[in-house]
């Protein structure tokens, strides 16, 4: 398969279908989530939220699941902000379960997610990753994203101070024209 962000020749595991996240999906996208809280290098959350807080706390478009007869990752979009000018930004979270890391799986979710975000007019994604969390960076570099920053001290987990590494990926096809 093509790799419409490399020019590259895609892996493209077997079997796995990318998909709207539904309701019925929480469970299993609640289990993966809080497998990354566990790891102590995916968030600053100590605990997994109600799925009324995690309902509440993302954009109700672009909401995907990877599954493979289950659901083995998912990835969603928070709003940035309730301004009008930043309609079109929005925050990555992205997280796959850890029996299905390695097998291509975060790479086909974030790419999706990047076709989805376009399809509803985001020209701009942000995230936010621990520097320690190589492979998460490194994932959203192979899908656009680049280092814009850090974030240094942003906050405490276990009494010491963590960095943030600040990615964003432009759309090539959205606002890319002059207002007007």
């Amino acid at each position: 398969m093509h790799d419409p962000f490399t020019g590259a020749v895609a892996m493209n595991p077997p079997s796995i279908e990318i998909r709207s996240m539904r309701r019925e999906d929480w469970p299993s996208v609640r289990a993966i989530y809080e497998q990354g809280i566990v790891t102590g290098d995916a968030t600053f959350q100590w605990e997994a939220p109600t799925w009324e807080e995690w309902d509440a706390g993302h954009l109700r478009q672009c909401r995907l699941v990877a599954d493979d007869g289950g659901v083995s990752g998912w990835a969603a979009l928070s709003g940035f902000s309730s301004r009008a000018v930043y309609a079109g930004v929005a925050e990555v979270s992205i997280y796959v379960a850890a029996a299905a890391r390695g097998r291509g799986v975060g790479r086909r979710l974030l790419e999706a997610l990047v076709l989805e975000s376009e399809r509803h007019g985001f020209w701009t994604l942000q995230a936010g990753n621990f520097p320690e969390n190589r492979s998460s960076v490194a994932l959203h570099q192979r899908c656009g994203f680049r280092v814009v920053g850090v974030r240094e001290k942003l906050g405490q987990m276990n009494g010491r101070w963590r960095d943030v590494l600040f990615l964003e990926r432009r759309s090539t096809t959205v606002g890319i024209a002059e207002p007007g």
